[in-house]
Parts: structure tokens; sequence; C-alpha cells
């Protein structure tokens, strides 16, 4: 399968952009129409369970490294973890939905039902070799919830992304004076997970919980190689359709250190198993001037896992007036099989994936949440990341991803919640700049906007009437 290498051979140029050749239209029209069958199909068996999971679990992404593995991993979270890049395995907060640590559900206020939805929208920039491009996307991002059942036990649901697949893109061959080939590049797809989950406080300084989640979605990926006369053409179609689960668990230790100030020390693990998803690979060789196309069907059974994920944070917190903290968290992917085609063989290979490894820094700051300046009331939120990739490219490990966010939590008051009460709906807006760098591969520069909003409703409050 010929990937980013080339880019650097002499005699190759490349253009990133929707390309006018027909055999790209054909390819993104075959993947695009694939791809509603199954997610209609997995939409129509999620209804009962949680019926705006169609609508919210359709992240998105157009980097063309999103063709590797199971494509392009996606940022998960609520508005609080958004504005801080991703932080949030040490952090618990009673009046916000933190899901990346199912521990933290144990602290939310016992008088609220907490809602949390978010969307974004993205504007990347590709640099290869001096030819540039730029794509705008907008998608949904989650849906979160977190409430009480009881004292020191809370619950929580939602939907996130857990992958992305979405990409197209030419390359041109000149073999000689006379002879090209076109080869097209088009993906389409993701895996997106809903989830419930508890957390319990067996005793005041510690917090367990676990996230158990059913993943559906998959991916279909196609490349057509066409020679210069388009008489010929080899194209070779890749697919998997993802019905599974996961299962992650949480803990959170709370240590006082004098006044409203706690460090908190939190641990996560991911459980990696194989999906029960088989991959097909479909080999199309057609020959135009006598209209005959030869198609052969390879499939590998039970082909893709998750890998198992640890991570570790730690915050510090000052009341409700500032956090900082910091994150790592560890997928371990180097033991992990995938599916590739290669030399006329489509098999398992062990050495195509590694393991990747996240951290994260962060914080928050709220000069004082009860005044009567918004701008004091305002949560201030940074954060910066740098995540090592978790696929090679021809042997090459893949980009680097270094990024930083800036954030804003704006408490909304109404006529129920005054500005002298802390459970506000927030308004979470942030910022976010992403540069995906490996040294003779494609450069990508993106910066996204992450809105979200939290609503705060105080459905187990006594009220009482005179």
């Amino acid at each position: 399968m010929k990937h980013y290498s080339s880019y650097n051979q002499p005699g190759k140029s490349s253009l990133l952009t929707s390309s006018t050749f027909l055999t790209l239209d054909h390819l993104q029209a075959y993947l695009h129409g694939s791809r509603l069958i199954g997610k209609f199909t997995s939409l129509v068996s999620l209804a009962m369970l949680f019926s705006v999971s169609g609508a919210f679990a359709q992240g998105g992404t157009v980097s063309p490294y999103s063709q590797y593995g199971l494509g392009e991993m996606a940022q998960r979270g609520g508005g609080l973890n958004q504005g801080m890049n991703g932080l949030g395995i040490g952090i618990h907060r009673s009046y916000l939905v933190n899901p990346l640590n199912p521990a933290s559900y144990a602290q939310v206020d016992s008088l609220t039902m907490l809602f949390d939805v978010g969307m974004s929208g993205q504007i990347t920039s590709y640099n290869d070799h001096g030819k540039k491009d730029r794509t705008k996307t907008a998608n949904f991002e989650y849906v979160l919830a977190n409430f009480r059942i009881s004292n020191y036990l809370g619950a929580s649901f939602g939907v996130l992304p857990l992958t992305n697949v979405g990409y197209s893109f030419s390359t041109t061959e000149h073999l000689d004076e006379q002879n090209t080939v076109v080869t097209t590049y088009a993906g389409d797809g993701g895996i997106h997970q809903v989830f419930v989950g508890v957390g319990a406080r067996p005793v005041k300084p510690l917090s367990v919980g676990v996230n158990l989640g059913y993943i559906w979605g998959g991916y279909e990926r196609g490349v057509v190689a066409n020679s210069g006369s388009a008489v010929n053409s080899l194209a070779k179609i890749y697919s998997a359709d993802v019905n599974s689960y996961t299962l992650d668990l949480g803990v959170q230790y709370d240590h006082p250190l004098g006044k409203d100030k706690t460090l908190t020390l939190g641990l996560t693990y991911g459980l990696g198993h194989k999906l029960g998803a088989d991959a097909e690979c479909r080999a199309i060789s057609s020959n135009a001037s006598i209209s005959k196309n030869d198609t052969t069907l390879m499939t590998l059974k039970d082909a893709l896992e998750l890998p198992h994920t640890i991570g570790a944070g730690v915050s510090l917190t000052h009341g409700e007036k500032w956090l900082v903290g910091a994150d790592v968290q560890a997928q371990f992917w180097n033991k992990t099989k995938y599916p590739s085609y290669e030399n006329g063989e489509y098999a398992l290979r062990s050495d195509l994936l590694d393991n990747s490894y996240k951290f994260t820094l962060g914080g928050e700051y709220c000069p004082r949440w009860n005044a009567r300046n918004i701008f004091q009331r305002i949560h201030y939120r940074f954060g910066a990341g740098y995540t090592t990739p978790y696929y090679k490219i021809n042997g090459q490990d893949g980009p680097r991803q270094f990024s930083a966010t800036i954030g804003f939590g704006i408490p909304i008051a109404n006529t129920y919640i005054s500005r002298t009460s802390l459970f506000f709906p927030f308004v979470n807006i942030s910022a976010q700049y992403i540069n995906n760098y490996a040294s003779g591969m494609i450069k990508e520069h993106a910066f996204r906007i992450n809105i979200g909003i939290t609503f705060n409703e105080r459905w187990f409050a006594k009220w009482k009437v005179e």
C-alpha cells in the first residue's frame, strides 16, 4: 500500500485538495454510500438506548494521517477538559462533568443534574514540500450527563468520539515523458462510544469509578491507481465494521494540604481487547478497453483490537479559585497487530503500530466566583500537550503532535441561580492550536474552536412553599 513516501521521491508531485479526477469522485461516492448504510443500521439499534447518539457522535477529520490504524484519535472530554487541553485524570469538580476519570462522578453536587453538550469548528492547513492547502470542518462532539444517586455515589452517561477517519487526496507519478500513474486515496468513518458510568467514595479521601461503553462504527478506505490513458486501473477497498465494548476504571485520592488546598492523585486503566471485527480487502483490477473487472475478496477474522491504556494525573486546587495539574497517559499498541496488504497478500502485521504517550499540563483560575463583575467570575483555563504517534509510515514513526489551549468557562446567572451560588450554567469556550510534524512528511497546523454549554439543573432541590 503506497503512502507518504511517494511524496519524497524524485519525479513525483502531489496535490492535497479535492481532486478533479473522476476516479476519486467515484471512490468517494462508493465510500460515502457504504458508510451511510452502516451508520443507519447502527443508529437504529442505538435509538432506544440514547436517542441523540446519532446527532452528537459524528466527529470528523480531514487529515490524511487518519488513513493509518483505526484512524485519528479523537479529542475526548467535556468543556472543562477541552479548556485545559484534555487535562482530567486527577481532577474533579462538583459542578462540571469529567468523563476522563469515572472516579470524579462521586463528587457531583447532590442537588443538581449536569448536562454538557459541545461542538467544534476547525481550520487545518497542510504543507507538502511547498504545496499548500486548507480545509474547514465543523462537528458535534459530545453529550454528557452527571447526577447524584445517593450519598457518595454518582452516575454519568454520554456519547463521545473514539477515532475519526476522513480524507481525500491524490498523487501523480511520472514514469517517463509520456506515462504517468495517478493514485487517489479516500476514506471515511470512525468509531464512537455511548457509555454509562458510576463513581463512589467508599472512604472520604478515596473515590473509585467505572465506565462501561458500547462502541460502534468502522471505516472504508480506498486506493485507486490509474495509468495516464485511464484504460487500466487497480483499486483496493479496505473496510471493517465495529460493534464491541469498552471498560475503563478510575481512582482518585484527595490529600488536604492546609486551608482550602487539596492535592488530588488520579489513576485510570482502559481494558485492551479484541473487537470481534473482520477486516476486508477488495482488490479490483479493471480494463476499460474490454469492459472487464476482476475482483478478489480477502477477509481477516477478528482483526482489530484496542490497546491496554493506563493514565496518571495529579492536581493541586485552592478551593474554587485556582487549579493546576498534569497528566500522563500510555497506550500500548506495540503488541497489537493490524491488517495490511503487501505484495499481493492481505495479512496481520505486528510492525505497523507502536506505543503512544501523551503528556498534558493545564489549569484554571477564577478571580472570585461570586463577584459582581462578570470578568472576575469567569474561569480562565489553559493547557499544553505533547503526544507521540501510535502508527508507523513505511517503517518511520508518524507525526508527533504539539498542542496548546486557552479557554473560558463563563457562568450564566438566571432567575433561579444568582451570582451568590456556585452552581451556574456554564458556556465553555476554548481555542486550540495543534501542530502535527514529522521530518519529510506532510505538515499539519490546525486552529480549533470548541464551544459547549453545561446545564446545571437543580432537579433534586427541595423547594419550600410558604
